[in-house]
């Protein structure tokens, strides 16, 4: 009851605050007459009765303050004064604000910022129903190619039948073909990716659509036992395609040329490249025809949804017993499709991005401590030129208490300003990186600041105001009231008061300048590595080399494929600037599909796998290594000649030569595996980099198309000019050998190797702008300290100067106070470093967490900004004059 009778006080002073500043007037007017009726009556005069009144009761102002401050509502008075007291000053010293309001921002917005990123990559649940209970199922214990870890289409059914751990088993084609689609009435056709799923995909992951429905069994029949095509499209594609129609369901699309209904819409929380494939957009979704793909090998990625109460671990344990069990039962094909590896999909989704965005935490963590650190630096430097008004204002009886909460105030004021600006500018990266597509990040495209990034943004805002306006308020706490008459005076500079905050700041700037050194490491040895990487040898020419997609059936026909892409590849390689051209179905660092390579009469070694035969297989035309600039190392390269009615040809990197034929020369070997059937060795190239830019090159095969029918189709070419010139050029030919092909872009290659580096190139970007923003912040520290320690000690200097001191001598001593405080902050932040760099030692390509030129490099560009830093105050103490400063006092 007593808490309650406290509300509703305060609501009454809030609401009622007229009303009862009236009550209490007519009660102090009531009791100032009842006291001088009184003396009147004891014989004294009205006039001299009134004065005594007044006198006793203590002066009625006194009297109206104290009781106000008895109030329940008086701790909100006083934030009001103090908020309004706040903005004046601020408002006055409007440097000092915007100085403060721009660190702030900056720090505040890149916290929020990279929160957002965190929080979408991270924290934030996959936007599924019970995601937790979602599993990734990963062939070949996941490692190896994309071959390796899919699974064959009996080997998902038989899994999916016979399982006591999940609800159910889903999966989809993780091979993204582009495909020709246009909306019947709606213009050209436009090139598109689609991805097979399997009929129940969508109810696995607890996923509905915005508009009409999910596949129904009969949409995953065959069409020739009385299937029905379907599709559903994302929600991008439906807003970019068909301008968000809500009549799309219904209405037939072509899709590889078969008229398809749209029978729903995701809805556009659904991401399906940011969950299954960074760096990817997919446009529709089609059912996948077991039965017509029954034969293709190893095709399907798989999702399962535990059943409630079964743990990974119990999942993990069945399925080590049962894949070996079915595959005994009369699948021997199988091969490592019983070494399933089994993890949480959230974790699959994260992969490899965890330790990077740790790690980008951390560095961001540090700038705000820094701009604390800063922060604080500079309240300190103003809180010294406020001096002489807090003496006066202690003397004239404020307490210290008030005092420190007026200044925590303005430095919370400041923090929420700083943090409204941190808002705007962490709305303005977040939308920014979520448009970047050449970012292959996961659950990139749902970055964004949402309301948890707004609730860290007000935690960031109390805790950073707190923090750097404590400083300033602990110091005015500790100091005595026997330096209200130093304060007060002119020449109190010297005083052991100005000495102890002097040697505060300093304090503050070796931190400052210890932490930028910790980032500015950590930047420098992400940047070293992210250089290691650009430097590989990826044993290909990416420069001045693009791909278009080809859109072209044969029909199953090897000798019209190769008469058709002859002279395509002829008609494009005669277009002026074009020095070459071919056809590919797959390019280096995209999906990687592997088939098996033996050499004849080889067999396993005791205990090996049969995954130690794959190799990396890619189905070109003659004249493909030469575009592509890969070295040829021996024998030839693929001729037109190698037509499905002469022996079957491949050509091999010079690592399936030394798995296969170690010691010997391959040209001329016979190896099976290739197209189910004997394949002779014509040619070796140098190693290329097939799925990673930083992996060790595996076995590849390259096959003529003439004589292997490809996956897809990628017409490369190589040119003296800018790709962009050669577009309109490259599309006349392919409209004129097929009028059907899709208006697509002609895109560089170069691009595939950003594509492949780009988490790297993220984290490097980010860390080296964060070290950026840290060495501008500690070189701000440094001047501001350097000068602050001048002006207190203009007099000094005079007197020094007066006595015979040289300009440069002075000016030499203040360059040595500024690299003692650097030396200091170099020093502790070197030893800080050794620990960090440890750290991330696993982030580091080819750089050791010791690399001696990066802490050779960070140490010179501190010392560098240090001098610079200093220079300005050291050149202007060596210019003082000794008279003025002396009259000064």
């Amino acid at each position: 009851m007593k808490g309650w009778s406290q509300v509703r006080s305060v609501v009454r002073n809030l609401f009622h605050r007229e009303h009862l500043e009236a009550r209490l007037n007519d009660e102090l007017r009531g009791y100032v007459e009842m006291l001088t009726d009184e003396k009147v009556a004891a014989g004294m005069a009205a006039k001299e009765a009134r004065r005594m009144a007044l006198v006793e009761v203590g002066g009625v102002a006194q009297v109206r303050h104290a009781v106000r401050e008895e109030r329940a509502g008086m701790g909100i008075e006083a934030l009001g004064q103090d908020l309004r007291y706040a903005f004046r000053t601020l408002r006055r010293d409007w440097p000092f604000t915007a100085i403060a309001v721009l660190i702030l921002g900056l720090g505040i917005g890149a916290n929020v910022a990279v929160f957002s990123v965190v929080n979408a990559m991270m924290l934030r649940p996959l936007p599924f129903r019970d995601p937790q209970q979602l599993v990734w199922m990963a062939g070949n214990g996941g490692v190896g190619g994309l071959s390796d870890q899919t699974y064959r289409v009996v080997a998902y059914e038989e899994f999916a039948r016979h399982n006591k751990s999940f609800q159910n088993v889903t999966g989809f084609v993780p091979s993204y073909e582009l495909s020709q689609t246009n909306l019947l009435g709606y213009g050209a056709p436009k090139p598109v990716n689609g991805v097979w799923v399997a009929g129940d995909f969508f109810q696995t992951l607890g996923v509905q659509p915005m508009l009409g429905r999910l596949f129904t069994t009969e949409e995953t029949v065959n069409y020739n036992k009385g299937g029905r095509p379907a599709a559903i499209l994302s929600y991008d594609f439906w807003q970019r395609q068909f301008n968000g129609d809500p009549a799309i369901v219904g209405k037939l699309i072509q899709i590889n040329g078969r008229a398809t209904p749209v029978v729903g819409v995701m809805p556009a929380s659904f991401d399906f490249g940011g969950t299954f494939a960074p760096g990817m957009k997919f446009d529709f979704f089609v059912p996948i025809i077991m039965d017509s793909i029954q034969n293709w090998g190893h095709m399907l990625s798989l999702v399962g949804r535990l059943k409630p109460g079964v743990t990974m671990e119990q999942a993990q344990a069945e399925s080590n017993v049962l894949f070996p069990q079915l595959k005994a039962a009369g699948h021997p094909e199988w091969g490592t499709d019983v070494l399933t590896a089994m993890t949480g999909l959230k974790e699959h989704v994260e992969g490899m991005m965890r330790r990077p965005l740790e790690t980008l935490w951390c560095a961001v963590g540090m700038i705000l401590l820094i701009v604390c650190v800063n922060l604080s630096n500079l309240l300190l430097t103003r809180a010294a030129a406020r001096s002489k008004e807090f003496a006066l204002r202690i003397s004239l009886g404020a307490r210290r208490g008030r005092l420190i909460r007026q200044l925590l105030t303005e430095s919370l004021v400041l923090s929420g300003m700083g943090a409204a600006l941190g808002i705007v500018l962490a709305y303005g990266a977040t939308r920014y990186l979520a448009h970047q597509e050449a970012l292959s990040l996961p659950q990139l495209s749902s970055v964004h600041v949402d309301g948890a990034a707004l609730g860290w943004a007000v935690v960031l805002t109390l805790m950073v105001g707190m923090v750097f306006g404590l400083v300033p308020g602990w110091k005015l706490a500790m100091g005595e009231r026997a330096n209200l008459q130093a304060a007060l005076k002119d020449g109190g500079h010297g005083s052991s008061h100005g000495r102890s905050r002097d040697r505060l700041q300093s304090t503050l700037v070796v931190s400052e300048i210890a932490l930028a050194c910790v980032l500015l490491v950590g930047a420098g040895l992400l940047l070293r590595s992210f250089m290691r990487v650009m430097d590989t040898d990826l044993g290909f020419n990416p420069s001045q080399a693009a791909a278009i997609a080809v859109d072209y059936d044969d029909g199953g026909s090897a000798a019209k494929r190769g008469a058709v892409l002859a002279e395509m590849v002829r008609r494009v390689s005669l277009i002026p600037g074009i020095e070459s051209a071919a056809v590919t179905d797959a390019l280096p660092l995209t999906h990687s599909r592997s088939w098996d390579l033996i050499a004849k009469g080889r067999t396993h070694p005791k205990g090996a796998t049969e995954a130690n035969s794959d190799a990396f297989i890619y189905v070109v035309t003659p004249g493909y290594l030469q575009t592509m600039g890969m070295r040829l190392r021996a024998g030839r390269d693929l001729d037109w000649h190698d037509t499905a009615d002469k022996e079957t040809v491949i050509v091999i990197n010079e690592a399936a030569a030394r798995r296969e034929w170690p010691g010997e020369d391959p040209i001329g070997k016979l190896a099976t595996g290739v197209g189910y059937g004997v394949s002779r060795v014509v040619g070796v190239i140098a190693d290329v980099h097939e799925s990673s830019v930083e992996a060790d090159s595996a076995a590849e095969v390259y096959a003529p198309v003439m004589q292997e029918p490809p996956n897809a189709m990628q017409l490369v070419v190589r040119s003296r000019l800018p790709i962009g010139a050669l577009a309109p050029d490259v599309m006349r030919v392919l409209r004129q050998m097929n009028p059907g092909q899709p208006a697509t872009e002609l895109r560089p290659i170069q691009g595939l190797v950003e594509r492949a580096t780009s988490p790297r190139r993220f984290l490097a970007q980010l860390v080296g702008i964060f070290a950026g923003l840290g060495l501008v912040l500690a070189s701000l520290g440094i001047y501001g300290v350097i000068s602050y320690s001048v002006a207190q000690r203009t007099q000094e200097i005079g007197i020094r100067m007066a006595l015979g001191a040289s300009a440069g001598r002075v000016q030499r001593g203040v360059m040595a106070k500024t690299l003692r405080l650097a030396a200091f902050g170099i020093a502790a932040g070197t030893v800080a470093s050794f620990s960090m760099a440890k750290g991330i030692a696993a982030l580091l390509f080819g750089t050791a967490p010791t690399d001696a030129v990066t802490y050779a490099g960070v140490v010179f560009s501190l010392g560098l900004v240090a001098l610079l830093a200093g220079y300005l105050p050291a050149r202007r103490a060596s210019r003082i004059d000794p008279m003025p400063a002396l009259r000064s006092e």
